[in-house]
This record gives C-alpha cells, sequence and structure tokens, in this order.
C-alpha cells in the first residue's frame, strides 16, 4: 500500500509522520536537536543537526507503519531559520533560527527603503526574516557572508538534501525574502539599496508554488532514509502557514493559530488589505490568486515554560499539577499582569525591543497567581493580534488552535475567555505533518488540488466555549495589558540597548 512522507523541522527537534491515502496516520517518529544562545537575543542551530534528526524521525515512522512504499515527500520548517552554506552545500556557520533577533538595526534600515515590494509587508522586513539577517551578516561576518555560495531557509536546504536541487518554497520567498510572484520575481534592486546586491545570486536557483513536485527522491537520500517508491518531493513550505491545509481549507475567514514557542497566526484574503498591523498581504504565497496573511506573538509556550520551570522552579513533570492549582484561581484576581513581550513583540506593535515584564508583585504572591498571570499575559497577546485582524479589514469567524496548548488546559481555556468567542481545538493530531500529507498527497498526482487534498484529510477539532462569568474580569485585564505595554515600551528600549540586543 501506497503512503506519504511528512517531515516537520521545529525548534526543538524534527518530526516525521507516515500517512496512507485514507489521510490515516500509520507511524510517526521525532528526534530532537540542540539551540545554542551565544548572546542575549540570539538563537543558533547546526543545518547538520536538522539532517541527522531526520534520518532518525523518518526511519522510526517508517519502522512503525511497515515499511510501505512512499509516493510522496513533503517538508515544513520553521520560517526565518537562515543557513548560510558553501558551495558544497556545508554550514560556514551556525543557522540564524527564526527567534534570533540580533538584526534589529538592519531590519530597521528596510523601512526606509521604499521599495514597492514592500507594500506586501507594511513597509519593512522583521527582524526574524532572511534579508534583516543577510545584511547582518554582510556587516557583521563579512568574510563568511561573501564565502557564502547559499543564504537560504531551512526548508530550502532540506528539499537540497532530498533531491540534490537549490528549489525554493514559493512561500518562503514571498513571506520571507521579498519575491514578488506578480512582477519581477527577486527585487535585485531593493537588495542592492540595502547593501547585499550580489544576495539574488546565494538564494535558491528557482522558485516552486507550495504542492508542485520538485523531483523524485535523490539516491544518497533514499539510502539514508531507508525509503522505497517513487517518493516524489513536493515543494512545502512555512510550518504554520501550511496549517491552513490541514484544518479543511483556507476558507474566508478561517483563521489557525499555532500554538507552540511562539503563536502563529495565518489566514488567506480574496482581496488584498494593506493595514500596517500585520505582515502582508502576502501574494499567491500559498493559493496562486489569493492572498495570505500573518500574525504573531514571538514568545508564547516559551513564556509559560520560562515561568513554571525557570522562575518558579517546578520541573517540567511537575507542571501540570502547578496548571491545576493556578486553574482554581479566579480570573484576572491576583493583581498582577504579565507582558509576554520576551522576545519582543512580531505583530502588531512591530518592536523586536520589548520586553517581558511581571508587574504587580508583592510577598503574598504565590506560584499558581504568577503563573495564571503568565497564561493570560499571553492570551491577552493573542487577542492583541486578533484585534489586528479586525481591525484592519480582515475577516475573523472560525478560529482553529493546534500545537501545545492542547496539553494546557488553563491556557486553552483563558485563550477562548479573553477572545470572548469559541475556539476550535485540533485534537491528537500535528496540523504540519498533517499539512505536509496534504501537499505529498496533491503534489504526487493522488488529488487534483491542494483544496480537494485539504477537504479529504481534515481533522478531528473539539470547540471550547469561552465562560461567559470570565468576560468582565478579562476585559479589564485587557485593558490593564495594553496600558503596561504602552507605559513600558520606553524603558524596554532602554533595557535592550543595554544588554545589546
Amino acid at each position: 500500500m501506497a503512503a506519504f512522507l511528512a517531515l516537520d523541522l521545529g525548534t526543538e527537534g524534527a518530526r516525521a509522520a507516515v500517512y496512507g491515502v485514507d489521510g490515516a496516520l500509520m507511524g510517526a517518529g521525532e528526534h530532537s536537536y540542540p539551540t545554542c544562545f551565544p548572546r542575549p537575543g540570539w538563537a543558533e542551530q547546526d543545518p547538520d543537526d536538522w539532517w541527522r534528526a531526520s534520518v532518525h524521525a523518518t526511519r522510526q515512522a517508517l519502522a512503525e507503519a511497515g515499511g510501505p512504499p512512499i509516493d510522496g515527500v513533503a517538508v515544513a520548517t520553521t520560517a526565518s531559520t537562515v543557513a548560510v552554506l558553501d558551495r558544497h552545500g556545508r554550514p560556514l556557520r551556525p543557522a540564524l533560527l527564526w527567534m534570533d533577533g540580533r538584526a534589529g538595526e538592519e531590519s530597521a534600515r528596510t523601512s526606509q527603503a521604499g521599495h514597492p515590494v514592500l507594500r506586501y509587508s507594511g513597509g519593512r522586513d522583521a527582524v526574524e526574516w532572511l534579508v534583516p539577517k543577510a545584511m547582518w551578516l554582510a556587516r557583521h561576518e563579512p568574510e563568511t557572508y561573501r564565502a557564502a555560495a547559499r543564504i537560504t531557509e531551512a526548508v530550502d536546504y532540506m528539499v537540497w538534501r532530498l533531491t540534490g536541487r537549490w528549489a525554493g518554497s514559493r512561500m518562503n520567498a514571498v513571506c520571507k525574502s521579498n519575491y514578488d510572484p506578480r512582477g519581477t520575481g527577486h527585487p535585485h534592486d531593493l537588495y542592492e539599496a540595502l547593501g547585499i546586491g550580489d544576495l539574488g545570486g546565494k538564494l535558491p536557483d528557482e522558485i516552486v508554488p507550495v504542492g508542485d513536485p520538485v523531483g523524485p527522491l535523490g539516491g544518497p537520500a533514499r539510502a539514508e532514509l531507508g525509503i522505497t517508491g517513487p517518493a516524489t518531493v513536493v515543494s512545502g513550505g512555512i510550518d504554520a502557514h501550511l496549517s491552513l491545509l490541514a484544518i479543511g481549507g483556507a476558507r474566508e475567514g478561517r483563521v489557525s493559530i499555532v500554538c507552540g514557542t511562539s503563536n502563529a497566526f495565518v489566514t488567506e484574503i480574496a482581496e488584498p488589505v494593506f493595514p500596517a498591523t500585520v505582515w502582508g498581504p502576502y501574494p499567491d504565497a500559498l493559493h496562486t490568486g489569493r492572498w495570505l496573511v500573518e500574525g504573531g506573538q514571538v514568545s508564547a509556550g516559551s513564556v509559560l515554560a520560562w515561568t513554571g520551570e525557570k522562575l518558579i522552579g517546578r520541573p517540567r513533570a511537575e507542571i501540570g499539577g502547578l496548571i491545576k492549582a493556578a486553574a482554581e484561581l479566579p480570573p484576572a484576581g491576583h493583581g498582577l499582569i504579565v507582558l509576554d513581550y520576551f522576545m519582543g513583540n512580531r505583530t502588531p506593535l512591530r518592536d523586536p525591543r520589548l520586553r517581558g515584564a511581571v508587574l504587580g508583585l508583592t510577598l503574598a504572591s504565590s506560584p499558581e497567581q504568577v503563573y495564571r498571570a503568565a497564561v493570560e499575559g499571553v492570551a491577552y497577546g493573542t487577542r492583541q493580534v486578533i484585534d489586528s485582524f479586525t481591525d484592519g479589514g480582515i475577516a475573523v469567524e472560525e478560529i482553529f488552535l493546534s500545537g501545545g496548548i492542547q496539553r494546557n488546559e488553563l491556557w486553552l481555556q483563558a485563550t477562548a475567555d479573553v477572545l470572548g468567542r469559541p475556539v476550535h481545538l485540533v485534537t491528537g493530531d500535528n496540523l504540519t505533518l498533517r499539512a505536509c500529507s496534504v501537499l505529498a498527497a496533491a503534489g504526487s498526482g493522488r488529488h487534483t488540488s491542494l483544496a480537494e487534498a485539504s477537504a479529504r484529510y481534515a481533522p478531528r477539532v473539539r470547540t471550547v466555549e469561552p465562560v461567559a462569568a470570565h468576560a468582565q474580569a478579562y476585559r479589564a485585564g485587557y485593558a490593564d495589558y495594553r496600558e503596561a505595554t504602552a507605559a513600558t515600551a520606553e524603558l524596554s528600549h532602554r533595557l535592550s540597548a543595554r544588554s545589546g540586543t
């Protein structure tokens, strides 16, 4: 029986899954890799670790599935995780992880360029994106930059390892490298104005729409992964953005929020709008003829992990008890506000120099109160993003949640309560892996379109309703969160400067 292989490179490790042609999960595997934090605000990984982890995870998934022949393969990765490689594809330095915020000055410079393609990203590039990171390399590590034959997104590196071809995802190119699919392609004049005129020659040789075949799995990769069958490699993309394919399709008004280390918000619209508080609208990034809109919280689950494990000092195995105790407290009844800007703000404020805070502490504050306040602070940040969508003319009719939030009932319920609307939780599945199975099914010819495959592989969901009795407390808490953000912004900027980030 034929099957599809889905690969997902996340922040902490690689995950693999084998799906049958009926959409059933046949086998899964995962393998971790380390992240290095050489300075505050910096984050790096070794691309060779990505591949080693992918091999381990794939072999585990294939063994569990019984070793079926593979029809199609698709890969998703974190976006703006940038590898710097020589002409043989070997790393010249560690990759700059998506959360790496060292290119703040370079990001600010993009806002001064005035190039027409920047209207698709609110007039500037985010600090995490490939172009500012390339600018930082050219400025601070010029020898490495000059020696680099490739400066590429993680997904494009993985496609090269799988096929031997430098074929870039159109999604990543549009969303992270200012590629214009309806105009001149790569904006070489913009790169020139930003001091990296040769960047275009270091990017992938061709750009391939999401879901289109790139080519067959190469011999070396086939041997390492242990794959049989035709194994057509299909163009993938950004993990969170692809989640729209795994919730039954990207209908107007349907928003997917992938809740993990960070929170990523994505939706598609038929006609473009240009609010300055979102990223996009990106033309043809997912579906040709439509526009993708993105929002995000740089820190979400990572704030909760830091609060529970580092600030409060509970071992990870005991966090469940802390969550349960915090859930028994009344909402927003502790006199605390937590600001979730531990790594800055992605949207709607677009300020990488904002910093996290815990306000209102007294000697009577308990660990449970601090943890609950952190959960509520992350939920307030989620509402801030959703409000920026609706205020900008972007319809929000259905909200689907997925990711690590399904393991934290307090976080889940607080999100529904703070938003004041029902949310649909994807249960028991990894949306990114399921989205990759949609891509593999469509790109290998099993389905005629992404829409058809999306409908076939829609996941199970459960609906979480907001608790009406919590609404007033959370309205007041959200107002305090917004006021505290404005009041501490200037101080955050000074503290950021002192820490060198």
